[in-house]
């Protein structure tokens, strides 16, 4: 049985691996044609072997010129486009502020914040032209809180709430919805390689650190890729069709971060 009342043209950037892959495996069974953008080559040609219907190409959406051709190649292969799931991130740096570099801070933002701005501005003229449009940004529950020692990245997962915020209000006349999901830690590599160097930088076990980590989550879970990938469907969907504005927390209810993580 079918999600969906019909099948969607569905962009996921940030979509041959993860969280963003999981989502397009959930579109791709309700045979939605997808359009896929990441930055890694191998996982791009994985993805046209494992997938050879979807549109995939590798780009860095920290390239205007990049995004903008990918979304004129997209131009060239439908009218419009009813989905656009911005899934880029990059953790940043895992240390107190005065000891980021420019360089490292420069980099979050080029990739979670600028990636997302330059894939809103060329998806947008797409979308406008879809019967029943959505937007999904991935915030986190970063977006939310304080995050010590992840200033970068928390300062842009706080803009992306805006930004969707800000965007709902333009596009609502067009019938455009925008919202975030805020995953908590999500199962995978990313989460891994995160509390790898928080334990690092804290002197701490990892086993401790993932016990601090579990400490703020009410219901002592890391989020799996499939509950991600489940809301993606439900908002995009007619279940969600008034939906707009909103940062949806993802994550057994986190409590609020500390120092200690």
């Amino acid at each position: 049985m079918k999600f969906l009342s019909q099948p969607m043209n569905v962009v996921i950037v940030a979509g041959a691996s993860g969280i963003g892959k999981a989502i397009a495996r959930r579109f791709a069974d309700e045979e939605c044609k997808l359009f896929i953008a990441d930055i890694n080559k191998s996982f791009i040609v994985q993805c046209q072997t494992e997938f050879p219907d979807w549109y995939c190409r590798s780009i860095d959406v920290a390239s205007s010129t990049q995004v903008e051709d990918f979304f004129v190649g997209i131009g060239e292969k439908t009218s419009h486009i009813d989905v656009l799931i911005n899934c880029a991130g990059v953790a940043g740096p895992t240390a107190p502020l005065e000891n980021i570099t420019p360089e490292d801070w420069r980099a979050a933002v080029d990739v979670n914040l600028n990636g997302m701005f330059y894939t809103l501005k060329y998806a947008i003229p797409l979308l406008r032209k879809s019967a029943s449009a959505s937007i999904i940004n991935l915030g986190s529950t970063a977006s939310l809180f304080g995050f010590p020692s992840r200033s970068p990245y928390a300062a842009t997962k706080w803009a992306t709430i805006g930004l969707t915020k800000t965007l709902a209000m333009e596009l609502g006349g067009d019938m455009i919805r925008v919202n975030a999901i805020c995953p908590g830690s999500v199962k995978g590599e990313r989460i891994d390689n995160v509390m790898q160097a928080a334990a690092v930088d804290q002197g701490k076990s990892l086993a401790e650190i993932n016990e601090l980590y579990m400490k703020h989550v009410s219901m002592k879970i890391f989020v799996e890729p499939s509950d991600v990938s489940n809301l993606a469907l439900f908002l995009a969907s007619d279940y969600g069709r008034y939906i707009s504005g909103q940062a949806i927390g993802l994550d057994g209810h986190t409590e609020g971060l500390s120092n200690n993580i």
